[in-house]
């Protein structure tokens, strides 16, 4: 029986996949069989040919190799590795190659045969490549194929660099690079004019011939494709789905990755469910928003076929239930973020009393308190509470070099035109000589000079100075906490650390508020907003424990110019009159380094004004659909009980 309901729940995935809790349980699984592998040929003295990986996904697997080797006495002299792929051209020593990479997570922390490793040679000349390639292929067959062949997946849905277009019948040879694939590239690259357009890539076709094949995903930023690659129709605008013509594949995810799956996101399709609020609420507005009807016009029947008659079953009337979920929705509706004083607060998502609280907004980055929540932070402002914004990170990689020039020499010739020491006025030219030499041979992803890095924080944070007076703040309650993980000058930065923390508790002990807002952008799991999110829980968890402030103190998470909470996750949305969208621009406007083309854009070309309006707009018009009032943008907030 157990069996047949695991059928069910699974009968739109076309092929198999495993879902752990976490990146870390999944990675030490896909380890352990890559080990199974190895020592199952030691043991009848053959050779384990595994193909492999590069990209932030395996990194996990690899430190649990490494850690198997030192440990447990893994030996990998039987091994014989074949990547998947390198850019084109590419050196092997760069910072962005494969060889690299390899090297860095696993090569060189364990006794693999050199001989025996194999990656793509990104320094070929053109004419050499196909020769190459057909030599690389031939390889592999004369060690019998691939025993086990780990991939990644691109939000392309491209396995190997195999991008939308490619055959399934494709050997390795040299490919074109979608676009989006460069831009998801750019940041290691330092821009993405800076990444190869071009890229060695096993086939398709070689994949398959594997005995073994194990796709890896983590976090929600890859299930959308995921959904698409296991869900979807066989297609080459996706190369993962043809994976699904394989017995031999199998899909090992974690919880965010497989997300969007049919039996976690909607799974009242696929089988019974426990109908706790939560899920009841989700459903309703799912069954609204797929027939386009308002929430109190659903009907018995639009619930009986689609899916829903176990809910209308157990806890109808439908039309009661539509009355809750619309009542519910309704509540979380406020122009009074802080609480409105005097009134019943019982159906409000803030607490009435304190009438004036102590608010912190954190901004991981100068701008994202403005982007984000500059309706909700000026209106706070406007209605009287004692509101602060820290600013966790400088953002001084995120600045163009031409604007540090241009405000070098504003500088200069400030100091020039009030005559100030001579001196000091050469020493300036001598450091703007200095920076003009460095940025005219500066290679891509290099560090600036500290001098640079300083004008480049120095920028952000008069900008942000601007954009926080603009929204009605005094000097004195806009913090710059420069947070040490970020000041690495590169676009990697350092594991957090004791003294971010430090400094989080110090401000948080230095104002004690009742709210603080916080960045709840978790989808890319290395992103600096889920850095800094977690520094401010660690913050507020410690102290919880020894002062009794921080139990009246409400964590509230907002999202930033990209996406959205789901409707039945939003907890607060505060709407913006036409008015209050324009001051929220202007506010925006105040970050001029990041107006018309931002340095590190991501993969949409609006301006972050532009999206900001948008994202709040399309908000609004979901409330309006449901058949809630029509606002011209909202704003929304979900509640993070630590």
């Amino acid at each position: 029986m157990a069996r047949l309901n695991l059928l069910e729940e699974t009968r739109y995935e076309k092929l198999a996949v495993t879902v752990y809790p976490d990146q870390q349980t999944a990675s030490k699984q896909v380890a352990k069989r890559i080990a199974d592998v190895i020592r199952k040929k030691q043991e009848s003295h053959e050779k384990a040919v595994l193909g492999l990986a590069t990209g932030v996904t395996p990194i996990g697997v690899y430190n649990e190799l490494v850690r198997m080797h030192k440990e447990d006495g893994l030996s990998f002299k039987n091994v014989i590795t074949f990547n998947l792929d390198e850019y084109y051209p590419m050196k092997p020593d760069a910072a962005q190659s494969y060889v690299t990479f390899m090297y860095e997570n696993l090569f060189s922390h364990i006794d693999i045969e050199k001989q025996n490793v194999h990656i793509p040679d990104g320094t070929l000349a053109i004419d050499d490549v196909a020769a190459w390639c057909l030599e690389y292929e031939k390889q592999i067959e004369a060690l019998g194929g691939l025993d086990l062949q780990i991939l990644g997946i691109g939000r392309t849905g491209h396995i190997g660099f195999n991008e939308p277009g490619s055959a399934p019948n494709s050997g390795t040879r040299l490919v074109t690079l979608d676009d989006l694939t460069r831009l998801d590239a750019a940041r290691d690259f330092g821009g993405k004019a800076n990444v190869p357009a071009k890229a060695i890539t096993m086939g398709v076709g070689t994949i398959f011939r594997a005995r073994e094949i194990i796709l890896m995903a983590w976090s929600k930023k890859k299930a959308p494709i995921i959904k698409k690659a296991i869900e979807g129709d066989i297609s080459g605008d996706v190369p993962a789905t043809y994976l699904q013509l394989s017995d031999n594949v199998e899909f090992v995810l974690d919880q965010d990755a497989a997300s969007d799956l049919t039996r976690f996101d909607t799974p009242w399709l696929v089988k019974d469910c426990v109908w706790n609020n939560t899920l009841k609420k989700k459903a309703v507005i799912w069954l609204a928003t797929e027939l386009k009807k308002p929430v109190l016009k659903l009907t018995e029947e639009d619930y009986n076929s689609h899916g829903m008659a176990q809910l209308a079953t157990e806890q109808g009337p439908v039309y009661n239930i539509n009355i809750d979920i619309f009542n519910q929705i309704q509540h979380t509706i406020t122009g009074w973020p802080g609480g409105k004083p005097d009134s019943d607060d019982s159906q409000r998502p803030e607490r009435a009393n304190p009438a004036k609280k102590r608010s912190i907004i954190f901004s991981p980055h100068p701008d994202d308190d403005v982007i984000s929540m500059g309706g909700t932070f000026i209106r706070l402002v406007d209605q009287g509470h004692d509101v602060h914004v820290a600013y966790q990170t400088s953002g001084n990689t995120a600045v163009w070099d031409d604007d540090v020039l241009r405000y070098m020499e504003f500088a200069i010739d400030f100091n020039t035109s009030i005559k100030a020491d001579q001196k000091e006025t050469d020493r300036l030219k001598g450091i703007y000589d200095d920076m003009r030499k460095f940025i005219d041979t500066k290679q891509p992803n290099q560090i600036d000079t500290p001098e640079i890095r300083d004008v480049k924080g120095f920028i952000r944070k008069s900008e942000a100075i601007s954009g926080a007076r603009y929204a009605g703040l005094q000097d004195d309650h806009i913090h710059f906490m420069a947070l040490p993980f970020y000041e690495t000058g590169k676009t990697k930065k350092n594991s957090v650390g004791e003294e971010d923390i430090k400094l989080t508790m110090d401000l948080l002990q230095q104002v004690k508020p009742q709210q603080v807002f916080a960045a709840g952008d978790f989808a890319d799991p290395h992103g600096t907003h889920i850095v800094c999110f977690k520094i401010i829980l660690e913050a507020l968890t410690r102290l919880k424990k020894t002062e009794d402030w921080v139990k009246d103190c409400w964590l509230w998470l907002y999202r930033g110019a990209w996406h959205e909470f789901p409707t039945y996750e939003i907890e607060m949305a505060v709407p913006l009159s036409p008015q209050e969208v324009v001051r929220k621009r202007n506010a925006i406007f105040k970050h001029q380094s990041q107006k018309d083309r931002p340095v590190f854009p991501g993969d949409d070309a609006r301006e972050f004004w532009v999206r900001a309006e948008d994202r709040n707009r399309e908000t609004a018009k979901r409330y309006d659909d449901l058949g809630l009032a029509e606002y011209e943008a909202m704003e929304a907030f979900v509640r993070y009980h630590y």
